[in-house]
């Protein structure tokens, strides 16, 4: 079955396939949509409340 008579699900499949063994954006090592989306919205939240806190102590203590 060649490329012009592959179904789109069969498609799809295959580019979600070849994208997971050579990922784009791996050229450009992680960034903060990698880990933002690997997190979800708590996970985000509690960084950013983690990043305050470290920031008001360092002002504290300065």
């Amino acid at each position: 079955m060649g490329p012009e008579k592959e179904s789109p699900e069969n498609r799809r499949e295959r580019m979600r396939q070849e994208e997971l063994k050579h990922p784009s954006s791996s050229v450009h090592g992680s960034g903060l949509q990698d880990l933002v989306g690997g997190l979800g919205w708590r996970g985000t939240l509690i960084i950013i409340v983690i990043i305050i806190l470290a920031f008001i102590i360092y002002q504290l203590f300065k």
